[in-house]
């Protein structure tokens, strides 16, 4: 399972960024994928989640400002992120369960930074 994310960087409060991640090495559409963060000094935050079945997850702490999709033919996912808040500034995570429920797998992480 390989999975690289791109597209991170720094913005200003209220700017929008877009983060891509490339899947590689398990069955895509059989997969669950989500992205995640972490602060600095804090735990990791599932962000957002689409599921094999369709079904999604949004967390309240970015519904109307993050959407996640999803692209089969490319095996890809993305995250665009809008009205960012100093409060996003994390290093988010692609993360997969490879099409093994319970398995976990997440990539090296890139760098979101929110200032002014």
């Amino acid at each position: 399972v390989q999975l690289v994310e791109s597209g991170g960087g720094w913005v200003q409060p209220g700017g929008s960024l877009r983060l891509s991640c490339a899947a590689s090495g398990f069955t895509f559409s059989r997969s669950a994928m989500s992205w995640a963060r972490q602060a600095p000094g804090k735990g990791l935050e599932w962000v957002s989640a689409i599921y094999a079945d369709g079904s999604t997850y949004i967390a309240n702490a970015v519904k109307g400002r993050f959407t996640m999709s999803r692209d089969g033919h490319k095996n890809a996912i993305y995250l665009t992120m809008n009205s960012l808040r100093p409060e996003d500034t994390a290093v988010y995570y692609c993360a997969s369960d490879g099409g093994v429920q319970g398995a976990e797998y997440r990539g090296q992480g890139t760098q979101v930074t929110v200032s002014s």
